[in-house]
């Protein structure tokens, strides 16, 4: 018992120290009544709350970023701030939320015989296909709407209330609120984005150990790892290489997910000021390159400043293409992409999805030796 409890102490992250707290009202703005059992959360993290009966609330053990705080209650529109989160407690004072208007109209209900498949497809896109997806549940699919096209075969759908989902592989418990889901098969092309919280499963002590293993794993080698690492100028030393991916449209390209470039990886590391970019505005940071970025994340025990030819040749490293539909994509300090529609990611962070996402306010467990 001793054992497990130590354990637990040396995984246990520092920042925790370093956390305050944010507090509020939230009122309706039509009579300026407070309004109760509201949701008041942090975005993709593991911070929310309810208001109370005079609508106050509470947020605690923030950790320092950037975030959307976030409001969200039946009848009223959704409420998104961004902040930045120091050293000081916030009090964000009265928030007034607008009711929604409802037109109401005869509504013809017919069960549509494809929402199944549609079903299918989207749990498929959404959760992955990994190990952790096995272990994902959703929980509640009748709060999504499906749109098909029948000519495109492009699927959109989107969610009028949070899809609760069990990630037993990781141990959490997802409300994820989806506000834009578009799937197309014929580019192989996936988009979506939304509101979520993350809430810890409960479990036993070896669960709890087990999931910050797995945790850690997701995490290594991950976007956000990514990103933290090119703010800390730690980009080597914590096992990442980036270098310059020549690529052009194939003339004879006939369609397919093959052979659509012609590319050629030039084999010397890029400098971190090659693509990446400081910005006025505090904790705001910028990646852009005028041609791809080849990410390749090599395993513990490799050294990524030896041969990169022959790091390239290693089966085990994590590979990532990054092509950029704008001059500069965004992100914050907790290493979350802003405006995620300036990049397009291909290989081994194309293929992770919701089954391996983390809240942005995780910190990678240090087990000291």
């Amino acid at each position: 018992m001793r054992k497990s409890l130590l354990f637990l102490l040396l995984l246990f992250p520092a920042c925790c120290l370093a956390q305050v707290k944010i507090t509020g009202k939230v009122i309706n703005m039509t009579d300026t009544k407070p309004v109760p059992n509201a949701s008041v959360f942090l975005n993709n993290a593991q911070v929310g709350n309810k208001t109370a009966d005079d609508g106050t609330f509470t947020l605690s053990n923030v950790k320092p970023g950037k975030y959307d705080f976030i409001i969200s209650i039946v009848g009223y529109e959704t409420y998104t701030y961004s902040l930045q989160a120091g050293n000081t407690n916030i009090d964000l004072g009265t928030i007034s939320v607008i009711p929604k208007t409802f037109q109401l109209s005869e509504v013809k209900i017919r069960p549509d015989p494809n929402r199944e498949r549609y079903y299918a497809i989207f749990r498929q896109q959404f959760l992955g296909n990994s190990a952790n997806a096995a272990q994902c549940k959703i929980l509640n699919s009748d709060v999504l709407d499906f749109d098909y096209d029948d000519v495109t075969n492009i699927l959109k759908a989107s969610s009028h209330d949070f899809l609760e989902i069990e990630n037993k592989a990781l141990g959490y418990r997802i409300s994820y609120k989806v506000t834009n889901f578009n799937y197309n098969p014929a580019k192989a092309m996936l988009y979506y984005e939304g509101i979520s919280t993350f809430e810890d499963l409960k479990g036993t002590e070896k669960q709890k150990r087990k999931w910050y293993k797995l945790r850690q794993s997701a995490y290594l080698g991950s976007s956000m790892h990514f990103y933290r690492a090119a703010i800390k100028d730690s980009l080597t030393s914590e096992n990442f290489v980036v270098m310059r991916l020549i690529r052009k449209p194939n003339p004879n390209y006939k369609g397919g997910p093959n052979n659509k470039y012609l590319q050629s990886l030039v084999n010397k590391p890029l400098d971190r000021p090659d693509f990446f970019k400081l910005t006025d505005q505090e904790g705001l940071f910028a990646i852009g390159y005028t041609d791809c970025l080849y990410v390749m994340y090599t395993k513990k025990g490799q050294d990524p400043s030896s041969s990169v030819v022959q790091a390239f040749n290693m089966p085990n490293n994590a590979t990532t293409i990054i092509s950029f539909d704008e001059p500069n994509a965004f992100f914050d300090n907790n290493g979350i992409i802003e405006n995620p529609h300036a990049l397009i990611y291909e290989g081994d962070w194309g293929i992770s999805r919701v089954a391996e996402m983390l809240p942005v306010d995780y910190e990678p467990m240090v087990e000291k030796k």
